[in-house]
């Protein structure tokens, strides 16, 4: 269960006595319930107006629709996307208002929800939390100040649709842009199964049922040879002629603490193309490149390396770090590293190991004359220093000053593959009832989150609509890897306010239930 904790001086802020019992009625229903503020809200308008704007409008239209896309190597796959895979990136400059129009032209109803931002919370593109679905023929045009520079993504917050190709980066650039760089590459991770062995729609129903065999993870008896399980080894089996299992077991894991992942897919994509007929990014021997990466996966943490060189991390999650000069990065479903990096001379791969999978994307970086390495060439660098996000420290700049938390929320990550019951606090969330049991927040209040790992997996945790600090001297994330049997602390300030989402950013068990509210006090 959930512990809540609110300190002296949040009482104190309450008021005491009768003045304090009449607030509390000001923010509840006759039943009690607490009155919530509403995502259109005049506070949600107000923290609007607060934001530095320039003025300026960045107008641009998000069309959805069926596609078949080339993968490389002569694979096509029927999926719906954004127009391209990844969708094309959006820009801004901080400070921009951008203007989005979403066209649904999808057989099902779809939104867009803008990863990483602190917008306003009627733009947030959660239905029925924040908006209406976007139906089918229909269109939806968001409206908000993009006012923090940083390497953002959307894609849309209905269903598993995020495991298809709905996904594109949101760049918001600093017009003071503090980094000095010759050149800038997005790079889009991805696990790859529309439209190749199925839909996420197909695969979710599957993981549904469960696999038995006990409470809290994969039932690993009988099993044998299966440390990093991948395509065909690792996975669930099925007769000759039947459709093969979705299911991926004794995929593992020693970064991530034991089961790596859900769900066997056929493909791991470095901006929409297969190992085996990667993207190449040509550039020339000196020169400096800004990777911004993101990872838009459903079930799959990569670790990232380009061979023969060493990256310098300067922001996770949009936000700047203390640099740290890694091998490479450990980068879980929902996260974004930027790194720089001065590239030498000839051909080298950008490898994204599918963690505990026994698979891999890449790309190719080519500078000069040479051979490409054979898809199958690891890169040493992905066995040296391995960053992850809590080796990393916060800025100077973006640190949260100190304080005593104001209130806290103790959320236990519950459920397992057996029944596949994946939870907050053993409840599965009701998208009927969003806001049936919400983590209340007030206003102004530095809130601490503790995500607590009672399953056998790991969970990227995300939160809506605010910038989390890690522990106490950690980066500003807004997602954030748990470990099984681990608690992280995650500290924020109320100062956005409405209703929002904090969720496991794996696609599948954030569908099956292992969501929550964080709700403001009206």
């Amino acid at each position: 269960m959930s512990r809540i904790t609110v300190n002296r001086r949040s009482l104190l802020l309450a008021g005491l006595g009768a003045a304090g019992a009449g607030l509390l009625a000001a923010c509840s229903d006759a039943a009690g319930t607490p009155r919530l503020v509403d995502p259109s809200g005049s506070p949600v308008a107000e923290a609007e107006a607060r934001r530095r704007g320039t003025g300026r409008e960045r107008a641009v239209t998000v069309t959805a629709a069926a596609a078949t896309v080339e993968l490389g190597g002569g694979v096509t796959a029927p999926t719906w996307t954004f127009g391209a895979l990844p969708g094309t990136a959006v820009r801004t400059t901080a400070g921009d208002t951008l203007v989005a129009t979403l066209d649904n032209r999808l057989p099902a109803p779809t939104s867009l929800h803008w990863h990483g931002l602190a917008l306003r919370n009627d733009m947030d593109g959660v239905p029925p939390v924040t908006m209406r679905q976007v139906g089918p023929g229909g269109s939806f045009t968001y409206r908000f100040v993009t006012d923090r520079p940083g390497t953002y993504w959307f894609h849309p917050h209905v269903g598993v649709q995020l495991d298809r190709g709905l996904y594109a980066p949101l760049i918001v650039e600093d017009p003071q842009e503090p980094l000095g760089y010759d050149e800038e590459w997005v790079v889009v991770l991805d696990d790859w199964l529309d439209g190749v062995t199925g839909t996420p729609d197909q695969a979710f129903a599957e993981l549904r049922k469960g696999m038995g065999g006990g409470s809290g993870g994969h039932d690993m008896s009988g099993m044998s040879g299966h440390g990093m399980g991948g395509h065909g080894a690792g996975s669930a089996g099925a007769p000759a002629g039947q459709q093969p299992s979705f299911m991926l077991m004794g995929a593992t894991s020693e970064l991530l603490g034991g089961d790596a992942g859900d769900v066997r897919y056929a493909h791991h994509l470095v901006n929409g193309r297969i190992a085996a007929d990667p993207e190449v990014y040509w550039s020339s021997p000196g020169r400096r490149v800004r990777l911004r990466i993101v990872n838009a996966g459903g079930d799959t943490a990569y670790r990232l390396a380009l061979g023969g060189h060493r990256l310098t991390v300067t922001h996770t999650d949009g936000y700047p770090v203390r640099h740290e000069e890694v091998d490479a990065l450990l980068i879980g479903m929902g996260e974004r590293y930027d790194a720089l990096v001065t590239l030498q001379d000839g051909v080298f791969p950008l490898t994204a190991l599918a963690e505990g999978k026994d698979a891999a994307g890449r790309a190719l970086v080519r500078t000069g004359a040479g051979e490409a390495p054979a898809a199958t060439v690891r890169p040493a660098e992905l066995d040296g220093r391995i960053l992850a996000a809590a080796e990393l420290r916060a800025a100077d700049e973006v640190r949260l000053a100190a304080r005593t938390p104001d209130r806290t929320h103790r959320i236990e990550l519950t459920g397992g593959m057996a029944r596949y019951d994946w939870a907050l606090d053993g409840r599965p969330f009701d998208m009927a009832d969003p806001a049936a049991r919400p983590f209340l927040v007030g206003g102004g209040e530095r809130v601490r989150l503790e995500f607590v790992n009672r399953t056998q997996m790991w969970h990227p945790m995300h939160l809506h609509g605010h910038t989390f600090q890690v522990g106490e001297q950690g980066p500003r994330k807004d997602t954030v890897i748990v470990l099984p049997g681990r608690t992280v602390a995650c500290d924020f300030d109320a100062d956005n306010p409405g209703r929002w989402m904090t969720h496991c950013h794996n696609a599948y068990h954030g569908e099956a239930g292992m969501m929550g509210l964080v709700a403001y006090r009206a």
